[in-house]
């Protein structure tokens, strides 16, 4: 259940009521495709750093080590020891990235599996039976991520699947939810509002989904090549046309411009890889600006990533240590700049919280928007 706590303008602070625990949104959850964070990062890790939500694959535990082995072995959470919420992704964009590779026809997709090219099927309720078997606390309906751009025609079209899709992933998941041996029989299921760049379809999509009674709803098909001012522009234009009392999720975004800005177009979770994949290449995130500890500028600095942050990494290690370890090739060099960028987000999505709470909202975003472009000096 979701609990709509405070609004400035459309930003929402809520908070969302699972079997595995309460999550506090605005919420960015951190990504565990193959149910690890890339980066030698453990669930142990998580904890520390502020992790509310873990995401995994649907695609690739269907793919290793097979959905029924994690069932048999007690499901996702018990799988991976992590005790907290999980969502997980239908697989569809992973499904419709294999462009080369797929057939899609109304009851489903056709397509070879990336790893070692043998035929899978993947529709509706194959989506639903997967995730089941994985007993994750949010599973996520199975949809075309629409490629932009796309002529209006098939855009129309694949929206119109999408909606099928969508009525037959919530029946197989009522049902699923209903048997003796399921994982987790309170398995909630988002809806994924598509459209592409087309507002009108995008408005249309909201309405006949927020029909449905879901749990949640997700915005999907952006940052996906388009520009920032049109994902920014069809947030404006859709997520009032979602429901208020239930969380919105922004679909692998972003950086964190990008969170700030959807924060304040009414969006509650968000995913993306930007924190790990920057992280195990030297990318870190800081209040000035993002750096890149493989500059030779850091070989000598002896200051934490960032004075005062309070992750393992800043706690221990010198900027000139990871440097090296980095430029050496070890795998600790990655694991620390990893957790640093998680705790990073994770600590951005607490302190927009207690903006939030705390009727600060405008002053905190306009201030964290310098912070993170680099336009602060660092002392």
């Amino acid at each position: 259940m979701y609990t709509l706590l405070k609004q400035h303008g459309r930003a929402k602070r809520g908070q969302f009521e699972t079997v595995h625990g309460t999550i506090q949104t605005p919420v960015f959850m951190n990504v565990g495709t193959a149910a690890a964070i890339k980066g030698a990062v453990s669930t142990v890790d998580l904890h520390e750093i502020g992790t509310q939500v873990e995401l995994s694959n649907t695609y690739h535990l269907h793919v290793r080590p097979g959905d029924e082995v994690v069932k048999k072995l007690g499901g996702l959470h018990k799988f991976m020891n992590w005790d907290r919420p999980i969502l997980t992704d239908s697989g569809g964009f992973q499904v419709f990235s294999l462009a080369g590779l797929r057939k899609i026809k109304e009851e489903g997709v056709h397509f070879h599996s990336h790893v070692d090219g043998r035929k899978i099927f993947m529709g509706p309720e194959q989506s639903m039976q997967i995730q089941s078997n994985l007993g994750s606390t949010i599973a996520m309906a199975f949809d075309e991520c629409i490629p932009n751009p796309s002529t209006r025609e098939y855009v129309e079209n694949s929206v119109a699947r999408t909606t099928r899709w969508l009525i037959r992933c919530k029946a197989e998941l009522e049902r699923l939810n209903g048997l003796p041996d399921t994982v987790n029989p309170h398995q909630m299921l988002f809806g994924i509002n598509q459209g592409g760049t087309y507002a009108d379809i995008r408005i249309e999509h909201a309405k006949r989904i927020s029909e449905l009674d879901l749990a949640g709803y997700a915005v999907g098909g952006l940052a996906v090549g388009e520009s920032h001012e049109e994902m920014y522009h069809i947030l404006d234009e859709t997520v009032p046309y979602l429901p208020l009392e239930k969380p919105t999720y922004l679909m692998g975004v972003g950086t964190p411009a990008n969170i700030l800005e959807a924060v304040d177009r009414g969006v509650d979770f968000f995913d993306c890889v930007y924190p790990s994949r920057n992280g195990r290449h030297g990318h870190v995130y800081t209040n000035y600006g993002k750096k890149n500890l493989l500059n030779a500028k850091f070989e000598l600095d002896d200051r934490p990533i960032e004075p005062g942050c309070n992750c393992p990494a800043c706690r221990n290690y010198s900027r000139a240590y990871i440097r090296h370890l980095l430029k050496a090739g070890e795998m600790l060099g990655m694991r620390l700049c990893v957790l640093h960028n998680l705790y990073f987000y994770n600590t951005m999505m607490q302190e927009i919280r207690d903006a939030l709470d705390e009727d600060r909202w405008p002053e905190y975003k306009k201030w964290k928007l310098t912070a993170v472009s680099g336009e602060r000096t660092e002392p």
